[in-house]
């Protein structure tokens, strides 16, 4: 079976743009991707969806018919789909082999912290072939402050406890962050997770002296763990797009398979012709295993540059690269159709011709 993404986060930090981009990227890549919407209270999607949960139930009619509020209505409907799971195994059968699966989870933070159903559904996606990571969106002005800081670092560990999955933590509208304010530190304090103790003094500042003990007694057990690391994302940003792409793809395995077709590098086992999750690579394996991934924006000093020290100037750097590319492609379509007007094809002068005959005789 496929490779997939289960995306999830809290509401507002941009999941379903996120698909959407994905998919915009994916299709100019030529790579196979499909959107699954697990979100039964999304009736406004804004991406080709492949597979949507409304076929099957929906969050009014649960609330109609059951009286339970949306946080109720919610829950129940992932509990029907994890107990009708047949008819979502049934759709994800019909998109194929080699399909890529974004499966778009609801807002609500119960599902991917403490709650059953959807970790059930992700055993169950995951005794069928799939090759899963968790892509936990964060939206990035969390970071402007120190005790939202601190709670998105606990939600964060909390979801990569409950879920069980190679884990990517994303701080998404990393474009928007300047329009908070100015950071405490530079972004890599925050993506990194550093010394947390230096915030200390912030959340002093903006909680009663009692919570001093608490406040310490939190970011221990977040550096005890020390499994939270963060990327960025600004969706809009091609670079950005790529190389959160290519940080998925090396937590599911999909950069070590190699094209279907392809021959298999000597002593691996020959698989050419089988499903994307059993071809083999072992040259691929031992030239990327190891090692930060390279690219654009790959830098989180990169970043900061980008989006926060010299925006405005990168800004309208990209407005000039964009205008230039605009006028080349113009100069291209003239100039193409200049040649068709000089060198029209010979069958249409032949036709011309005898026509011409033809009304003579």
């Amino acid at each position: 079976m496929p490779f997939g993404e289960i995306v999830c986060g809290s509401p507002g930090s941009g999941k379903s743009t996120y698909c959407y981009g994905k998919y915009q990227l994916f299709s100019a890549l030529g790579r196979p991707i499909s959107i699954v919407n697990l979100d039964p209270a999304n009736d406004t999607i804004s991406y080709p969806c492949a597979i949507d949960i409304s076929s099957l139930i929906t969050l009014k009619d649960v609330m109609e018919e059951h009286g339970l509020g949306p946080n109720g209505g919610m829950l129940y409907c992932m509990e029907y789909l994890e107990a009708n799971f047949d008819w979502l195994e049934e759709r994800l059968r019909e998109l194929g082999e080699e399909a890529y699966v974004l499966f778009d989870i609801p807002g609500q933070v119960e599902l991917s912290t403490n709650h059953e159903s959807l970790k059930g559904l992700v055993e169950k996606l995951t005794k069928l072939r799939f090759r899963l990571a968790a892509v936990h969106l964060c939206d990035a002005h969390y970071i402007t402050d120190a005790s939202k800081y601190i709670s998105v670092l606990l939600l964060s560990l909390r979801t990569m406890l409950h879920l069980e999955l190679p884990h990517i933590n994303v701080l998404s509208k990393v474009d928007l962050i300047s329009q908070y304010g100015d950071l405490d530190f530079n972004l890599d304090f925050y993506t990194e997770v550093q010394d947390l103790s230096y915030l200390e003094n912030s959340l002093s500042a903006s909680l009663p002296p009692r919570f001093a003990s608490l406040n310490m007694a939190m970011i221990s057990l977040i550096e005890d763990y020390s499994l939270v690391g963060f990327e960025t994302l600004a969706v809009e940003d091609k670079n950005s797009m790529i190389h959160l792409t290519r940080v998925i793809d090396r937590a599911t395995g999909y950069v070590f398979i190699p094209p279907a077709g392809s021959s298999a590098p000597p002593g691996t086992v020959d698989e050419t012709g089988g499903p994307p999750v059993s071809r083999p690579n072992t040259y691929a394996l031992f030239t990327t295993a190891a090692g930060p991934p390279k690219g654009d924006r790959s830098d989180v000093r990169d970043v900061q540059e980008r989006w926060i020290d010299a925006k405005e100037e990168w800004d309208a750097y990209e407005k000039r690269q964009w205008r230039k590319e605009g006028e080349f492609v113009r100069e291209e379509a003239a100039r193409s159709r200049t040649i068709r007007k000089r060198n029209p094809p010979l069958g249409s002068t032949q036709d011309a011709h005898l026509a011409s005959r033809y009304l003579s005789l």
